[in-house]
């Protein structure tokens, strides 16, 4: 089995990959735009790479969506896409290799690829447009996207369906085996300030952490939800979750509705997903914040 990451390296990216890195050897990571532009995220990654050793190589995937837009998570998460509360990751850059063919060359030598992705669907749908023939190759995507009731980024809309919904349509219409883990599975699973008081774990994650929560403790909540990290856990560890099959389609056009997902879970014969269902929330929980301790 071959692992890989697709991530628009923000914050929780960053918990996420720390997680399926703790359990798996990961044959490469793919960048994408989303939580901040591409060179930005590139830098994020680069830092990341430069302060734990990471031997996993990485690439530079998609600067923009299928359609050309580009729809970032700035807003929420600041101009890097890393809240902290202070310390940060080294300030570096890299040129790296273009995503595209080193996701074809991988999947040339796999029959049982497993995929993590944590973004927009973007590098996988341009994978899928270019070398369909490589499609069967893969056994599961997990994705963290979507929603079955309400949005994050807008009323109705999760921010990585939002950011490419033409990327996820692709996906869809291609019958690849694809498992979300969607917003109203990742809001079971939050975390408290007296969570990064007593982790064990070095300054710069507790900080990073800390930021993290800060943006809801700003809005008057005293919880945050981990989203990726929640995904990765279903990929590292998917006996703590429940899945059922689910028809999944994505909104193109609505004026107030653009990127919203609908589940449709009444007749499986038309499944074209799985969804979570149900999830061990606190095992979770202790599962993904034991990717940032000190060993």
């Amino acid at each position: 089995m071959g692992v890989w990451i697709d991530t628009d390296m923000g914050v929780d990216d960053l918990f996420a990959a720390l997680l399926v890195l703790q359990h798996f050897s990961v044959d490469g990571m793919s960048l994408s735009f989303g939580n901040a532009p591409l060179d930005q995220v590139i830098k994020n990654a680069a830092g990341a790479k430069a302060y734990f050793g990471w031997d996993t190589p990485l690439y530079a995937g998609a600067a923009c969506a299928l359609l050309g837009g580009i729809e970032t998570a700035q807003r929420v998460l600041g101009e890097t896409g890393m809240p902290s509360r202070g310390a940060r990751f080294p300030d570096m850059t890299a040129n790296y290799a273009p995503a595209l063919p080193a996701l074809a060359n991988w999947l040339e030598y796999q029959t049982d690829a497993e995929i993590l992705a944590l973004g927009p669907l973007t590098n996988f749908a341009i994978l899928a447009l270019a070398r369909p023939d490589l499609l069967p190759r893969i056994s599961r995507i997990t994705w963290m996207g979507g929603g079955i009731t309400r949005g994050n980024h807008t009323a109705s809309a999760e921010f990585n369906a939002l950011a490419d919904p033409e990327a996820l349509e692709v996906l869809l219409s291609r019958g690849l085996p694809l498992t979300i883990v969607d917003l109203d599975a990742c809001r079971r699973v939050e975390i408290v300030e007296d969570d990064i008081q007593t982790l064990n774990a070095p300054a710069l994650l507790k900080d990073l952490l800390g930021g993290y929560l800060d943006i809801a403790l700003a809005r008057g909540r005293l919880a945050m939800a981990l989203y990726d990290p929640v995904a990765a856990a279903a990929f590292v560890r998917p006996s703590l979750f429940e899945f059922g099959p689910a028809h999944i389609a994505v909104e193109l056009a609505g004026q107030h509705t653009r990127g919203r997902t609908i589940v449709d879970q009444r007749d499986q014969a038309r499944a074209n997903a799985m969804i979570v269902q149900n999830l061990n929330a606190p095992e979770v929980k202790a599962l993904c914040l034991s990717a940032l301790e000190q060993k």
